[in-house]
């Protein structure tokens, strides 16, 4: 992370929103809200609080950076005229990684920015990343705020999306295969509150995250694919101590590849399936 200080005793930092405070990537929580809004079945005001409220953090902000007509950031709360003539399903959520880019232009700013942040929110022709910032104050206190950057959209480059159906069954299946892999790696000894996670994650079947308008199995995908996120999250970080040595280090991240690609697809497949 790179740290700048400043003369008012702030320092600020950019964050992956894999490794911030925040329970669930700003981009899932901004696409179904988006679209639950422009199907009309909840108020703009619903789609801020939503997205801003951090849970056991109180209120996140979050800005509109590059808003077309606009010289300066302003609050997510003044954008509601970026989303206002977009369908439901041309805003969608995009998690891309280095090698496969599906659902972003093909080339272009708004592709590398996606690319490097992990996450992104298409809406009709603009594309929006999020940026985490942290901030520090010179007694220790930290808190976050978040920057969506909009850009212009280009030509989306081809490839299937997977359907909540499909999405849900790859998910199981590698989550049946890493818990396996990871329990007789006992990753629970390097750091127990991994176990507490999964515990978590298994008893995660109902979700109530997601606004009015996704059907029932869209809500169980997302609240196991966002409990999934804060165990890789915590999976992925080696332990205190020297706990793993390089050989489990490598088996880990071989458990672990699968799993987070099936749930980048199901947060997806959450995210964007129809409403209404």
């Amino acid at each position: 992370m790179v740290v700048a200080r400043f003369g008012n005793g702030y320092r600020v930092g950019m964050v992956s929103s894999a490794h911030s405070g925040l329970t669930v990537r700003p981009s899932a929580r901004l696409v179904p809200w988006l679209r639950a809004w422009r199907t009309g079945l909840v108020p703009y005001d619903a789609v801020v609080d939503a997205v801003t409220e951090e849970l056991g953090a109180g209120d996140i902000e979050h800005v509109v950076a590059d808003l077309p007509g606009s010289w300066h950031p302003v609050p997510l709360g003044e954008a509601s005229t970026l989303f206002a003539r977009t369908h439901p399903d041309d805003i969608r959520l995009v998690l891309p990684v280095p090698g496969d880019p599906r659902g972003l232009p093909v080339k272009g700013p708004f592709t590398g920015a996606a690319l490097t942040t992990g996450e992104a929110v298409i809406a009709g022709s603009s594309g929006l990343v999020p940026e985490i910032t942290e901030h520090v104050s010179g007694s220790g206190d930290r808190w976050e705020s978040v920057t969506w950057r909009v850009y212009p959209m280009g030509d989306i480059a081809a490839g299937h999306q997977p359907t909540p159906g499909e999405a849900e069954a790859e998910l199981s299946e590698a989550l049946h295969t890493a818990t396996g892999r990871l329990v007789a790696l006992d990753v629970a000894r390097w750091r127990p509150e991994l176990g507490v996670a999964l515990s978590q994650l298994r008893r995660s079947e109902h979700g109530m995250d997601l606004p009015p308008g996704y059907d029932q199995r869209a809500r169980r995908l997302y609240a196991r694919a966002g409990v999934l996120e804060r165990v890789l999250a915590i999976a992925e970080t080696d332990a205190p101590g020297g706990a793993v040595n390089a050989h489990e280090a490598a088996e880990r991240d071989a458990a672990l590849r699968p799993l987070a690609t099936a749930c980048r697809q199901a947060l997806m497949a959450a995210c964007n399936a129809r409403v209404g």
